[in-house]
């Protein structure tokens, strides 16, 4: 499969239709080399990517993340050689030991897969904004954790989004917060005509603001999966996650920041 050429020097790698398990990447070129976005999870995933990006014949100076979450860092391992840049939630995330039970609970489809599976710890702590290359900037935003980042690509009006955008896909929210993340949505929507979400095929601000819709119902069913009201979320996939994403906004709005919500222990084999 190869990469997806954005613009000139943009590559997007996507995995479609998307879902849990199957998040997208990316790649900028700079003057001194590669700009790595995400780096998926197994080695069956990371492996294309890594030949693709390989056959590009640039040296892979940086490597992003979006998120600490296994589905965006994952095949951190791969690659050796880049700086491993992260925010310091994630830093904290990739220095603790995985917990592979609850990943084969969340992925079933790549239980086999996570054996191989090491990751690196962050070299470069993000905290706030930063123009990471002439190309490309980090910008430091949350919600869909308490620390998130995304990778703008100002020249070619491009952003990789990463975790916080999912299209066509009912995001997964359990330890982060639903009402802040579509606050946060507002400033993004503005920053590129073209959006790599971390879940789901290339959009923009149409879609970024139906996952503020989407966000924000979760908040006003006040717990209740079943107050979400009709929308083009009707037609995601895995609408499961309205249970966690609609618990976690209560526990959240009642000043209970720290809990996990029961519904994502079950959906994580926990519970």
């Amino acid at each position: 499969m190869p990469l997806d050429l954005l613009v000139p020097g943009v590559y997007a790698w996507l995995q479609l239709p998307g879902g849990r398990g199957s998040t997208n990447a990316g790649v900028v070129v700079d003057a001194d080399g590669l700009t790595l976005v995400d780096a998926l999870m197994t080695p069956e995933q990371v492996e294309p990517f890594a030949a693709a990006v390989e056959e590009l014949g640039l040296p892979t100076r940086r490597l992003v993340l979006t998120s600490s979450a296994v589905e965006h860092a994952g095949g951190t391992g791969r690659f050796k050689l880049p700086g491993v840049y992260g925010s310091p939630q994630a830093s904290v995330h990739l220095d603790q030991p995985p917990n592979r039970a609850s990943w084969d609970a969340l992925y079933p489809d790549h239980a086999g897969g996570f054996d191989d599976v090491t990751t690196r710890p962050v070299s470069h702590v993000v905290a706030s904004d930063v123009q990471l290359t002439p190309a490309a900037a980090v910008l430091v935003t949350g919600g869909q954790m308490a620390e998130n980042l995304v990778v703008l690509v100002p020249g070619a009006e491009v952003l990789f989004a990463g975790a916080m955008c999912s299209f066509g896909v009912t995001p997964l929210c359990w330890q982060g917060d639903l009402a802040r993340w579509a606050d946060e949505l507002d400033r993004l929507a503005e920053l590129a005509p073209i959006v790599v979400p971390g879940h789901g095929p290339l959009g923009g601000e149409e879609e970024i603001r139906e996952l503020q819709g989407y966000l924000r119902a979760c908040v006003e069913a006040t717990g209740d999966p079943g107050r979400i009201g009709p929308g083009p979320w009707d037609n995601w996939r895995h609408r499961e996650h309205d249970a966690v994403n609609v618990e976690r906004a209560a526990l959240v709005a009642a000043g209970d920041v720290d809990a996990v919500p029961a519904s994502m222990l079950r959906l994580a084999g926990l519970g």
